[in-house]
């Protein structure tokens, strides 16, 4: 059979896009070696520049293949660089993510093909197993109806619309039933799920909280995690459940910045203040918790940065994905004036990183029990997160690959955990 290779860039919206391709393959094998690839499935992220530099290189690097693969891109990129890509010959072929179920269809068509499709799909497909994962990725919503002004992302995903509950609960029973225990909940905006559903009893703003409720009930779900979520997202609904046994003692709530200036300047909904209160409530229930952050913003002086910077040290934080700003054409930020210089960007990143990663080494100095679902395994040593999604290392003589493991006696590093089994 003709071997496709899938390589995924991106978020974890993305990685679930790759495994409904991967499940709706039908007449062709899927590869985990690109060396062996008559076909390369680029799922592509257009999130910043780099994101698309990335891509383009990797499109390159392809050329020194055995097999000269057909190269098929897809995924966000395709509504931002595919078109050129495509007219400029380094791409074989295009695909939006609207027409992904359609792959086997697609792919067995050996002309060049443009199939960019529409913004305003939902999948069907139910996933029996992910295919190289311990845990299980599920998107539960599509798209989002915010308009920061430095965002491509409500461009190349569409508006928020949300999958149809029943078959997001099929999706894990499916999964738990295949011996899947951890769920991540993933979308372009999590928390908005419950939009555009006719809820009958509830209003759509509390749509996650009812769905983690009733993923909760399912026989095999172990824990829940979700992806990023806005602080105006964290309703008094989801506030009762955050004392579950099944839920994840992590929470990655997006804040962008911490300069009211600034939170202004790119549209946010979301103020310092507010912000501030409730991650001081989300930790005194004993949550880590993570945050989006960008630096290096056109508008964010030195002032506004020290501002930034002793706001964000008031901040309970554990984890950070710091973004150093991209310019995106098209989007309001684009077309604003005062850039930053790269220099000082980078700086300003090195400093929040440092911030944040003292602050997760004082929390997991706490030395509190640990449950961890072991993922990999190198030489005897085994690696996984633990429920506040922070990495540990344990040696042991015993495979632990899939496994949940407790642990109370651990040694605390400066990046993650270590211990003995």
């Amino acid at each position: 059979m003709v071997k496709v290779f899938f390589k995924t860039f991106g978020c974890r919206t993305n990685m679930f896009d790759t495994q409904v391709m991967m499940n709706n393959l039908k007449n062709f094998a899927i590869t985990f070696d690109e060396k062996e690839a008559n076909i390369v499935v680029i799922n592509s992220c257009t999130v910043t520049n780099s994101a698309d530099s990335t891509a383009r290189n990797y499109i390159n690097s392809l050329k020194k293949l055995p097999l000269n693969p057909r190269v098929i891109f897809t995924g966000c990129g395709v509504w931002t660089k595919g078109e050129q890509l495509f007219k400029d010959d380094k791409i074989d072929s295009l695909f939006g993510h609207s027409e992904k179920e359609k792959i086997d269809q697609l792919l067995q068509n050996n002309q060049r093909f443009f199939e960019a499709g529409d913004l305003k799909h939902i999948d069907n497909t139910i996933i029996e197993k992910m295919v190289g994962k311990s845990r299980a990725f599920v998107k539960i919503q599509e798209g989002c109806s915010f308009n920061c002004s430095y965002c491509i992302i409500p461009a190349v995903r569409g508006k928020a619309r949300s999958y149809d509950e029943e078959n997001i609960l099929k999706q894990i029973t499916t999964l738990a039933s295949n011996g899947f225990g951890e769920f991540i909940l993933t979308g372009t905006n999590v928390g908005s799920f419950g939009k555009g559903l006719d809820y009958k009893d509830s209003k759509a703003k509390d749509g996650l909280a009812r769905l983690l409720k009733k993923i909760s009930l399912i026989r095999g779900v172990r824990r829940i995690r979700l992806g990023s979520i806005e602080p105006i997202q964290i309703t008094d609904e989801f506030k009762e459940i955050l004392t579950e046994p099944w839920m994840g003692k992590h929470l990655h709530i997006a804040l962008q910045h911490t300069s009211p200036t600034m939170l202004k300047l790119m549209n946010r909904r979301n103020s310092v203040e507010k912000d501030l209160e409730l991650f001081e409530f989300l930790s005194s229930k004993g949550y880590a918790l993570g945050t989006d952050y960008i630096v290096g913003h056109p508008g964010e002086t030195d002032q506004i940065w020290q501002e930034a910077i002793e706001n964000i040290k008031l901040f309970p934080l554990t984890h950070i994905h710091q973004f150093t700003y991209s310019k995106r054409d098209g989007t309001q930020s684009a077309m604003m004036k005062d850039q930053v210089n790269g220099n000082i960007s980078k700086q300003r990143a090195n400093q929040l990183v440092s911030i944040v990663e003292e602050k997760n080494l004082q929390f997991r100095q706490q030395h509190q029990p640990l449950e961890i679902l072991i993922e990999t395994q190198k030489n005897n040593i085994y690696t996984g997160y633990d429920q506040f999604f922070n990495k540990i290392e344990i040696s042991s003589d015993t495979d632990l690959v899939g496994n949940w493991v407790y642990i109370d006696d651990y040694e605390v590093k400066s990046k993650n955990n270590v211990a003995k089994f």
